[in-house]
């Protein structure tokens, strides 16, 4: 069976409203198509790679291909668990975190997008925390980082909320013009001060190699 040879198809974050883990093939199919329909106002960019231009079919393509990517060029060294997230049963959107060296490291990076009608309802903050409570609790990280796009005021709100503080900025070229990007860092100490969502992790032990954590 494919969990045998790659046991991160059982790994499963449980909130209490969301259910976060990698999708079957019938799934991914919903995730690209929810984004095709929209995940942003077409007139703001909020990611520094304008994957979300295009036609939607192009955009469901780009959700696809980017999943099969990372798990196509998946090392224990450098890795991006790109999982899916559920509401009520339905797919809602996409929560990733990946790392580089972690068991050097013990940083991990974050990222994440919403359907457009899935927005405004706190889901945003419950998914990170999910990837969070794995990152601190589960795979002994010591630090989380994200960024946004400065009139991403939303991604910014959730990483506020959470505990994150600023780790400065850089300027990146978005669509032909010049967007500023916010960094954030969240430290252990202060995601154990900021942490509220209660995440219950299935399947984890044998993931760990493949996420270049030792097993206890």
């Amino acid at each position: 069976m494919l969990i045998d040879h790659f046991p991160l198809v059982g790994l499963k974050l449980t909130t209490p409203r969301l259910e976060v883990r990698l999708p079957s093939p019938d799934e991914l199919g919903e995730l690209a198509e929810l984004a095709g329909n929209g995940v942003h106002d077409p007139d703001l960019m909020p990611f520094t790679e304008a994957w979300t231009d295009g036609t939607p079919d192009q955009v469901a393509l780009n959700v696809i291909q980017h999943y099969w990517r990372h798990l196509g060029s998946w090392t224990p060294q450098h890795w991006s668990l790109n999982l899916t997230v559920f509401h009520d049963g339905a797919v809602v959107g996409q929560q990733s975190i990946g790392a580089r060296d972690l068991a050097i490291t013990r940083e991990v990076s974050t990222g994440s997008w919403l359907g457009q009608r899935y927005q405004g309802r706190g889901i945003g903050t419950e998914m990170r925390a999910a990837v969070l409570h794995l990152a601190f609790a589960c795979l002994d990280a010591e630090e989380a980082v994200s960024s946004a796009i400065e009139h991403n005021v939303a991604s910014r709100a959730v990483s506020r909320k959470l505990g994150y503080q600023p780790d400065g900025s850089h300027r990146e070229a978005v669509r032909g013009d010049l967007a500023v990007v916010h960094r954030l860092r969240l430290t252990r100490a202060d995601w154990e001060r900021h942490r509220t969502v209660p995440v219950e992790v299935e399947g984890l032990t044998p993931c760990l190699p493949l996420l270049g954590v030792d097993v206890p």
